[in-house]
């Protein structure tokens, strides 16, 4: 009985590592080349013109496609409407993007009715936003097939600003994803913003001392107590990367080195000797190439992430409205 035991667990091992695979490899570069020859550039344009009229859509699109593939995998879920549907989930709060995802999906149904899932557009959509914010660009494979499951219970293990290193990348393990990808993949706050909310008690009381996180220096502890004082408002918008703002680079990761990380759980990657090891080389003094090594492993990163969990035809849909399930 044992034996029999060990095998079945072996065999089921097997499948499930088979069935990752076959996912995976249903991705494929130029997906849409025949059935809709145009759907990347619809997505690009889409993106690009609510760009034009707002650039902040950009971090709003990354973080959507992140946290889309965080539950359930890149499958559209986060996209879907419905009071215990993921968007209604505390750590989705702010998530901002939807009419862009909306937007691209009326046209691509236009163009080829069916066709192209609001997962795809999603991925693609991230890549132009970072490609548009001066940031490299990469080739998506696509291929994925929208979820039918949509429930905030499962948003859970979303990473959250509150997070430790260590249960950061417990987290990305969890999803196949190493050191090495957690920190290149939080490289996207160099575009990112987040609320005085998410921060003020590393100011005034951390840890319940009455006093500021040490880590943080002295100059920019002041600067950030001038844009989020004491009884400000919680709500108040604050760039994670206060030098480029709105330019994908790597200015995050010279920040962290010199503690002027924003988010408690971005500035601990510097205190951790593994996650230490590529913020260093992130924000090398090198010029030209720590660019550049950055720009190809974001990509890669990318690629990586968003191949998470993904849906089959035997799973997954096209939905025809990105907000809802077919019927």
């Amino acid at each position: 009985m044992g034996v029999y035991l060990g095998n079945y667990c072996y065999v089921m091992i097997i499948v499930l590592v088979l069935g990752k695979e076959v996912r995976s490899q249903s991705l494929k570069n130029g997906y849409y080349s025949a059935s809709c020859p145009r759907a990347e550039s619809i997505v690009r344009s889409t993106v690009e013109s609510h760009f034009d009229s707002d650039p902040t859509i950009s971090p709003g699109l990354l973080r959507l496609h992140f946290h889309d593939c965080f539950v359930q995998g890149c499958d559209g879920s986060v996209l879907i409407k419905g009071k215990s549907a993921e968007q209604a989930a505390l750590a989705n709060g702010g998530l901002r993007g939807f009419e862009v995802i909306d937007d691209a999906k009326a046209q691509l149904e236009l163009e080829c009715p069916g066709v192209v899932s609001c997962a795809d557009i999603l991925a693609l959509a991230a890549r132009d936003a970072v490609d548009l914010s001066s940031g490299p660009s990469w080739r998506v494979p696509t291929g994925r097939k929208d979820g039918r499951v949509s429930l905030a219970s499962e948003a859970s293990n979303l990473p959250s600003p509150f997070d430790s290193v260590a249960v950061q990348k417990q987290k990305f393990e969890a999803k196949g994803l190493d050191a090495h990808d957690l920190v290149t993949l939080l490289g996207a706050h160099t575009i990112g913003q987040t609320d005085c909310l998410f921060f003020r008690y590393r100011l005034y009381n951390y840890t319940v001392t009455g006093k500021a996180d040490p880590t943080i220096s002295q100059s920019f502890l002041t600067q950030l107590k001038t844009l989020c004082p004491p009884n400000g408002d919680p709500s108040k918008r604050v760039a994670l990367d206060i030098g480029s703002p709105s330019k994908f680079d790597v200015s995050f990761f010279k920040n962290l080195r010199d503690g002027n990380g924003i988010l408690e759980s971005d500035q601990r990657l510097w205190s951790d000797s593994e996650t230490n090891d590529v913020v260093r080389k992130y924000a090398s003094t090198i010029r030209g190439l720590l660019g550049l090594r950055f720009d190809k492993e974001f990509g890669q990163a990318m690629v990586k992430m968003s191949s998470i969990e993904v849906k089959t035809d035997v799973d997954g849909e096209v939905r025809k409205v990105c907000s809802k399930i077919n019927y």
